[in-house]
């Protein structure tokens, strides 16, 4: 999977002359976090409703509503954005691209194919990768544990599970926060097969089996 399967394609944009209240208006018009500043098809910064919260504090309490309106419309965009801007490619991996946002704290990348803005993929984006790879939306069964990190451990799993008539809708494994030699795995499955003879094996075969059933 890549970034181009899971960006969102149609991208509301800011020139760096536009006022941040039409930058505002537009974000909350559209209930979108960020905002790419693009000037002739290029990518010059970003501005993002937190960048506009830090700039207003101070002001928010000194001055009246209409000041502050006034104080938004006169600032441009320009002035607060931010202008340092990570990117990314449609043909970057979407994992890889969700690195790159977790690193470095950020909420979106824009994408950028030959220059020109494609695209922009952010948390949100990030989110339903999650959702739609575990296969969570499809209920059943999430089986969790920690196997052996050897060549077929993965397949005597699977062999298990569909000898007691269940399907995969998905598989996730990690190496992370395991001893040497392991790896965890968590399997969804569907809820067609038999359920109780399925979860005696397992937990014969494995040690620290989490079975939750669907």
């Amino acid at each position: 999977m890549f970034v181009s399967d899971w960006m969102t394609k149609k991208v509301f944009t800011v020139c760096p002359d536009d006022s941040v209240s039409d930058a505002l208006k537009l974000m909350k018009e559209k209930k979108i976090k960020h905002l790419p500043v693009v000037k002739d098809c290029k990518i010059k910064g970003i501005i993002s409703d937190r960048d506009i919260k830090e700039f207003t504090p101070s002001a928010a309490t000194t001055l009246d509503v209409y000041e502050l309106h006034y104080l938004l419309a006169k600032a441009k965009v320009k002035d607060i954005m931010k202008t340092k801007v990570l990117t990314t490619g449609p043909e970057t991996p979407v994992e890889e691209a969700a690195m790159i946002l977790y690193d470095n704290g950020i909420g979106c990348l824009p994408v950028e194919e030959n220059g020109a803005l494609a695209g922009i993929i952010s948390d949100k984006d990030i989110f339903c990768v999650l959702v739609d790879i575990t296969g969570i939306r499809h209920g059943g069964h999430r089986i969790s544990f920690m196997i052996e990190d050897r060549p077929g451990s993965i397949k005597e799993v699977a062999d298990i599970i569909r000898k007691h008539g269940f399907s995969l809708q998905g598989v996730l494994t990690s190496y992370e926060r395991v001893k040497s030699g392991h790896r965890n795995i968590v399997i969804r499955t569907n809820m067609a097969g038999s359920f109780k003879p399925l979860k005696a094996e397992l937990e014969s075969a494995y040690k620290n089996v989490r079975i939750t059933k669907g």
